[in-house]
């Protein structure tokens, strides 16, 4: 299938894998993320001619266990958004609508996914970088616990909440990839788990309408917690920590307009703001904890609203329900729930344990097959 999506921004039709448990699977790498011999660029202009220069660890770990590493895909400018229309590299498409935003900042990732261009993806999701795609694009994608998969090779965003994670049409796929890349605990979730009462969140009814099914169709319903802080409040704590922290790490390199205006948020906060939104991080990362200890796992939309125009302004709580793993840093997996009536896809998420990665997807597995929402893109979509 050829990539009218602009996906991938760079291939390596040579590649090949070897023996292992990932053998005969290709994979493809967000270019933040380092491949030996491959463009480096964090979708940055600036970087665009640099390469990488050794595999990043997770890459390492991929290739020993068989897998082939066919390219590098296209990504939202340092990692810093969720559209993936790229100022340097240009938009990519959703597989499920040409013209819609795949999400991101992985948007090269869930595209590719989803249109069949590789079997795996690797994203990284600092604020759900990694669920917000597979939602927008119909697949999977697992964000690991922020201590349990490697940092080495990452262009970072903030390394306190980034994780670098796949995303796959399967469970079965993903769940081979995460156990290779990753520290995956064997621990079992059991209780009912919990829900948000939408929690200061403006929801999308297509996305009310699908998630209130999944809840419906549940075992036991899910006791209905609260935050102590609007999530749009703990959201909004997240960006002013990234900011701060890619505006000393990209300090000197030249950016977009767009970026370098997000980049002057952390650093222009008052001190008195600051230590506010630090104070609203670990309220938000004890309560989270809290909730997923007492009832064995939180379950939330992916994303507030369904895959949007290119055209459109960029919704602004796509990462108010996804931020809350990356606080606590805890996995975090999200699958297809359902569809619009206008025929584009919906995510929910679960967030799970650490240590209990495979209890997760055991629970994953259940509400997949009830809800059986995994479709591939139509053709000409």
């Amino acid at each position: 299938m050829s990539d009218r999506y602009n996906a991938f921004l760079y291939r390596d039709e040579t590649a090949t894998g070897g023996e292992g448990p990932l053998s005969g699977m290709s994979v493809g790498v967000k270019a933040n993320i380092a491949v030996k011999g491959m463009p480096f660029h964090a979708g940055i202009g600036a970087w665009k001619d640099r390469v990488a220069g050794e595999d990043a660890e997770v890459v390492k770990a991929l290739r020993e266990a068989g897998a082939a590493i066919t390219g590098i895909l296209n990504m939202e400018e340092g990692a810093l958004g969720a559209k993936t229309d790229n100022p340097h590299f240009g938009p990519v498409q959703n597989p499920h609508r040409h013209g819609f935003s795949p999400g991101g900042s992985s948007g090269g990732s869930g595209a590719a996914v989803a249109a069949g261009l590789c079997d795996v993806a690797l994203g990284t999701d600092t604020m759900g970088s990694v669920r917000i795609p597979a939602a927008h694009c119909g697949v999977y994608g697992f964000k690991p616990a922020t201590a349990r998969v490697s940092q080495q090779g990452l262009e970072p965003a903030d390394l306190s909440l980034d994780a670098i994670g796949p995303l796959a049409r399967d469970l079965d796929t993903l769940e081979r990839v995460a156990r290779v890349m990753s520290d995956f605990g064997e621990g079992a979730i059991e209780g009912p788990g919990a829900t948000l009462a939408g929690h200061g969140v403006e929801i999308d009814r297509e996305v009310l309408r699908v998630f209130a099914k999944v809840v419906h169709d549940m075992d036991a319903e899910p006791e209905v917690e609260s935050l102590s802080e609007p999530c749009s409040r703990i959201r909004f704590a997240g960006f002013i920590r990234v900011s701060w922290a890619m505006a000393v790490h990209l300090e000197g390199v030249a950016v977009s307009d767009h970026l370098a205006r997000l980049l002057t948020y952390g650093p222009d906060r008052p001190e008195t703001k600051l230590a506010e939104d630090m104070d609203v991080l670990n309220q938000a990362l004890f309560e989270v904890r809290h909730i997923v200890a007492k009832h064995g796992f939180l379950i939330l939309p992916t994303v507030p609203n369904p895959p949007f125009p290119h055209s459109a302004r960029e919704p602004a709580a796509q990462a108010d329900f996804t931020c809350l793993a990356n606080i606590a840093g805890l996995p975090a997996l999200s699958l297809p729930a359902g569809w619009t009536e206008d025929g584009l896809p919906v995510g929910v998420q679960i967030v799970g344990p650490e240590g209990a990665e495979a209890g997760l997807f055991a629970l994953a597995r259940t509400l997949d097959q009830k809800m059986g929402a995994y479709r591939p893109p139509k053709e000409g979509a």
